[in-house]
């Protein structure tokens, strides 16, 4: 159990993803990935209402209810990415979030992000929208995803002054082969106190092991995006890995990421599955704590 950096919210485990759910699992295959992940000791589920065009949250909403879980987990969402949902201006954000509402059959939303940044809309005005809805008690804390280390100084900056919610949490881009995170944002979320929840955190199945060769590549939606990290340093990370998994005996996702669960301000790292049997290679993560020498030799082979 760890406490979801200064809020009252308690997550175990890795944050589940659930950017697959309606996407590459359909139904069935969702609730049994849930089933486990639960079963397993998880309670921290991560969506957006982009993702499959609301079909994620609505499969979601159908198994909080039917498995009657929604005081055991915690649930995230997002706004502002979708085409249909597009922005952060205070109407787009009060309609979302009823509509998120509604797909997961809830009165609240426990984590509530800003999936990208919009800099169309004032910021002091997304920040209002967010504090009405927290007031309202349909959110209880708000964050963001996609933000650069400026903006995201910004927003926190006027919250202080305002005296409006205040984000809690980044959702950045984040795994052991993209580390620009550590450059400009891991500062600026250091001194905020804020809590880190990476996203791609197994660069789209790369640092799972599953893609070596262009030939491991077949007709994955997710292939395509993976083949980008297969070169020279690629290759060393994966050979690191491997020797990490080899000497515990546990898969080379989880080691992926347990070593994001060993960085600074990261309290879980998001990973998604679409079978039972993806599920049980990410699960040893959370309890997988490496020592300072795999943790150097990994960071080493990644630079």
């Amino acid at each position: 159990m760890a406490k979801l950096g200064n809020t009252d919210l308690d997550v175990r485990g890795i944050n589940l993803g659930g950017n697959v759910f309606g996407w590459t699992a359909d139904e069935e295959q969702s609730f049994a990935v849930l089933d486990a992940y639960t079963e397993a000791g998880g309670n921290f589920i991560d969506t957006a209402d982009l993702y499959s065009g609301g079909g994620s949250e609505t499969i979601i909403g159908d198994w909080l209810t039917k498995r009657g879980r929604r005081d055991d987990v915690v649930i995230a969402t997002k706004t502002g990415m979708w085409e249909q949902r597009k922005g952060l201006s205070a109407a787009n954000i009060a309609a979302a979030a009823e509509d998120s509402l509604r797909r997961l059959r809830t009165d609240h939303i426990d984590l509530y992000y800003a999936h990208i940044d919009d800099p169309d809309t004032p910021i002091e005005e997304t920040l209002r929208a967010f504090d009405a809805l927290v007031r309202a008690g349909k959110v209880r804390y708000v964050a963001a995803s996609n933000f650069s280390a400026e903006r995201l100084s910004e927003a926190l900056s006027i919250s202080d002054r305002e005296g409006l919610a205040k984000y809690v949490a980044l959702q950045p881009h984040y795994n052991l082969v993209e580390r620009d995170y550590e450059r400009d944002l891991a500062p600026t979320v250091e001194r905020a106190g804020l809590t880190v929840l990476p996203y791609f955190s197994l660069a789209k199945g790369f640092l799972a092991g599953k893609y070596r060769s262009k030939d491991d590549l077949g007709d994955s939606p997710r292939a395509a995006r993976a083949s980008s990290y297969l070169d020279e340093r690629g290759e060393r990370v994966l050979a690191a890995l491997d020797e990490v998994a080899a000497s515990r005996g546990v898969p080379v996702a989880a080691v992926s990421l347990a070593w994001l669960f060993a960085q600074p301000t990261v309290t879980a790292p998001i990973a998604s599955a679409r079978s039972v049997e993806q599920l049980n290679d990410l699960l040893p993560a959370a309890d997988l704590a490496l020592t300072s020498d795999e943790i150097d030799a990994l960071t080493a082979a990644s630079r």
